[in-house]
């Protein structure tokens, strides 16, 4: 019996020494920076590629060397760009610079909203929680099926004849 309670007390001491540790939470993940200070990361979705470059700013974001309003110019796929910032209260406090290939505009826009996820959570790691939560870190995989041969599009027969 002596031996538990010595042990208890024991354990006791060293939970009485330990919460200077365990009060300050660290983030799991390091910041990851590139020599200018900025955070990089790739966007993708459907065939769209977004390389983004992430530093704090004044929330201007340049898409393939123009302004997002005169790229995008339908207020949804601004709306789609700004929801990451929206979600993390973060709006007009980092400066965006992306180059994107391929793809629509629509896909375009998604794969620069994945970007910046990324980048966002590279340069805060403390806000990974709260973008995974949201599925903006997950990689949307939806893109077009193939044309298969012996048929008129992926899917779709040709029209059938009985006589």
């Amino acid at each position: 019996m002596s031996e538990t309670t010595n042990s208890l007390s024991d354990l006791e001491t060293v939970v009485a020494d330990a919460p200077a540790a365990t009060q300050a939470p660290t983030p799991l993940r390091e910041q990851q920076l590139d020599a200018q200070g900025r955070a990089y990361a790739t966007g993708r979705r459907k065939d769209a590629v977004a390389r983004v470059w992430l530093k704090p700013g004044t929330g201007k974001i340049i898409v393939n060397g123009r302004d997002q309003t005169v790229y995008f110019a339908r207020p949804s796929l601004r709306l789609v760009i700004n929801q990451v910032f929206d979600i993390t209260e973060r709006r007009d406090q980092y400066d965006v610079m992306a180059t994107v290939k391929g793809g629509g505009l629509s896909g375009q826009a998604g794969a620069v909203k994945h970007g910046i996820s990324q980048a966002l959570t590279r340069y805060e790691p403390a806000l990974r929680s709260a973008v995974k939560a949201v599925g903006f870190l997950t990689r949307d995989s939806r893109v077009v099926e193939r044309k298969k041969y012996g048929k008129a599009k992926a899917r779709r027969s040709f029209q059938f004849s009985k006589r």
